[in-house]
């Protein structure tokens, strides 16, 4: 069966998962349109090799084409309207960028496969756990009934034989060998059932332990990786709502068996003998019962949410002093008799103080302690959400944006006669003292979480393990995807490569020292390559989104590669790209031009800063940009957005009404009209 149509037999809770993977840049509707050709293409080999995805984007089209064609026939209005829509955005959005859409068509294929994969093992969990449950009860009410036969005939042949001795007058001898004759029968029968049953508990315990296992080192520990690569603006994690439904599930079973391990303890003290299975055994099945569930509770008790503060909640994991953070913690075990008796208490660096001796010390002020309830989320979980923490300095250092801090939860269960500490961790957190701090505190966070998967590694940075530029180059993407509807091409990546680590033929394994990323000034710069990137990302979000968003913004490129596709274009073609000698952030045009004697010139101008831009927006810049020409004439010389966009139809919508495109604007930077003095033949 095709993949879509067993995606769509799934129960609802999994549906819902389906829909979050969709979104304008894959729609739903045309993977539900082409769903047996879309599962017949190789979208992980495009989505690594240009000429591939560009043959099958090409052929994507032609399959929408077709798909048009039939609803054409069926006079389906809606769906027309609907696919002609999906195939002008995509041709808008990845035409120039092929492999960007195989990597998302990838990634949604992969987990659907996941998705059909964990809801398969939910499956057969349940269904084996309900048989074995079953099974075992059935046994148990056997054993009951043998029990009682037992116990019934025992006692009233005993006393029977008792009175046949003494009018028989018969030896005690004899009577004991017609007592044990008579009730032989029943005791072979109850200890072969018995014996049965503790087989087959010892056996679903195995059982339980390997899933448990399964559940606990693979599916949960999976689920807190890609909640490390989502706090990093990797793709967005879901999935804890399955694994509070097999794990709850689990639970139940396991106390299910407890129970029943506990009516072989009333069967034995109702009667027993010498080699009673129930005394050999039962001991080390409660023992082995008990620490599956302590185990499974314990490693259910999970941050759902990572601490963030509200005013930076795309950068998780850092803290300021004095400024209010959030957090959620979650107990993946959904018994509503814990509804509102677990009170979970917060601290920060509780275990690990001795890591910090030489460091800041910190408390948590505002409500630290908190009961766990299941009104706070829309499903009915169990969890606390603490929204008003505020870390507070006890003392201070000179080097905090490579401390590592971690905010630990605890609290205590009391089930079924069982006692429980529960304890978790967030992942480690930098705590600032400030703003300003805020870009290395943030690239702490993303080398960490880029290259270690251990939750209480804080002695990380005292030796920073290398990155790869593989891993480098997604984690910035990242950067750019998370905050924006658009993450960088292969082009633009490889200039950043090549900026990093200077010219090569191939940057893939290309090995990245933190010191590199962070620390160390680029060649000829003033400043590292993170504070450089990071001011452009932050000129994007606040002040170029829409333009970032529409792709008009080319961005990164190399001097060599942007005269190689300008010089064969008609005057007046330009093409944004950001500033490379900016510290703080910033982006220029650079645009096609001929001298007196007919020869190609390609000519820049000098970059406009957040500054600048806080007067003006960028299009109403570009719209109005004139110079002088060689007849003292105000002219445009940018006609054609890269590579043959009318700038109008490109920048006109993000203009002010009044902002006609001949109006002559003020230069930002020096107060004057928009005339050459801002120009320069260099590229800067």
């Amino acid at each position: 069966m095709a993949q879509w149509n067993q995606l769509q037999q799934l129960e609802t809770r999994y549906l819902e998962q389906l829909y979050h993977l969709y979104s304008d840049s894959f729609p739903m509707e045309l993977r539900q349109f082409l769903a047996p050709w879309i599962e017949s293409q190789d979208w992980a080999y495009a989505a690594n090799k240009e000429s591939h995805a560009t043959l099958v984007f090409h052929n994507l089209l032609g399959e929408i084409d077709q798909q048009y064609s039939r609803f054409l026939q069926e006079n389906n209005v809606l769906y027309q309207h609907n696919l002609r829509r999906i195939k002008q955005h995509l041709q808008s959005k990845y035409l120039e960028k092929p492999m960007e859409i195989a990597r998302i068509v990838a990634r949604c294929l992969w987990e659907e496969q996941r998705l059909l994969q964990t809801a398969t093992t939910a499956q057969q969990v349940d269904t084996h756990t309900y048989i074995y449950a079953y099974d075992m009860e059935q046994k148990m009410k056997m054993l009951e009934n043998l029990q009682d036969d037992f116990d019934f005939n025992y006692k009233t042949l005993k006393s029977g034989l008792m009175l046949t001795s003494r009018v028989l007058k018969l030896q005690p001898r004899k009577s004991f060998i017609t007592f044990t004759l008579i009730t032989l029968g029943s005791k072979v029968q109850r200890f072969s059932v018995l014996q049965q049953i503790v087989t087959e508990m010892a056996g679903l315990l195995s059982a339980m332990d390997f899933v448990q296992k399964n559940l606990t080192d693979e599916e949960l520990a999976d689920w807190k990786r890609r909640q490390q690569i989502a706090c990093i603006g990797g793709p967005p994690n879901i999935c804890l709502d399955r694994l509070e439904t097999w794990i709850t599930s689990l639970a139940e079973s396991q106390l299910q068996i407890r129970q029943q391990i506990k009516k072989l303890e009333e069967l034995q003290q109702k009667v027993s003998y010498k080699g009673d299975p129930i005394i050999q055994h039962r001991p080390a099945l409660e023992e082995k019962i008990v620490d599956l569930f302590r185990n499974l509770m314990k490693s259910a008790f999970v941050v759902e949410r990572q601490p963030c503060m509200p005013m930076h909640p795309d950068r998780p994991l850092v803290i300021k002093t004095g400024v209010q953070f959030t957090t959620k913690v979650r107990l993946l075990v959904k018994f509503p008799e814990l509804n509102y008796q677990l009170k979970i208490k917060v601290c920060i660096d509780k275990v690990f103080c001795f890591f910090f001796s030489s460091s800041r010390k910190f408390n948590i002020l505002g409500t630290n302690t908190k009961v766990m309830n299941m009104e706070e989320s829309n499903n009915g979980s169990l969890s606390a959400e603490f929204k008003h923490l505020v870390s507070s300095a006890i003392t201070a250092s000179l080097i905090v944006t490579e401390e590592l801090h971690l905010i630990t939860f605890e609290t205590e269960v009391y089930h079924q006669g069982l006692k429980i500490d529960l304890e978790t961790h967030s992942l480690p957190v930098v705590v600032i003292s400030n703003i300003c701090q805020m870009p290395n505190a943030w690239a702490s966070i993303l080398w960490y979480n880029m290259l270690t998967n251990h939750p209480k590694n804080v002695n990380f940075f005292t030796k920073p393990p290398v990155g790869t530029w593989d891993q480098v180059a997604e984690v910035v993407s990242w950067q750019f995807s998370s905050t924006t509807k658009r993450g960088l091409t292969i082009e633009q990546l490889t200039t950043l490569a090549e900026k990093l680590l200077g010219p090569c033929v191939n940057y893939s394994g290309c090995q990245i020292t933190w010191a590199k990323f962070c620390k160390e000034n680029m060649a000829g710069k003033g400043f590292s390559f993170w504070v450089w990137l990071d001011n452009i990302i932050d000129l994007v979000k606040k002040y170029i989104l829409a333009l970032w968003n529409e792709g008009y913004i080319m961005g990164f490129i190399s001097k060599e590669r942007e005269r190689a596709i300008l010089s064969p274009k008609p005057p007046g073609t330009f093409l944004l790209r950001f500033s490379e000698s900016s510290k703080e952030g910033g982006i220029t045009f650079t645009w096609v031009e001929k001298d007196i004697n007919g020869k190609t010139q390609i000519q820049s101008v000098e970059p406009y800063t957040k500054q600048q831009l806080n007067s003006m927006s960028f299009a109403e810049i570009i719209m109005g940009y004139k110079i002088m020409d060689a007849t003292n004439i105000l002219v445009s010389p940018l006609v054609y957005l890269y590579p043959d966009i009318p700038k109008e139809e490109a920048f006109g919508k993000y203009c002010r009404p009044e902002a006609h495109p001949d109006t002559e604007f003020p230069d930002p930077g020096c107060g004057e009209c928009l005339s050459g003095n801002r120009i320069h033949s260099g590229l800067e």
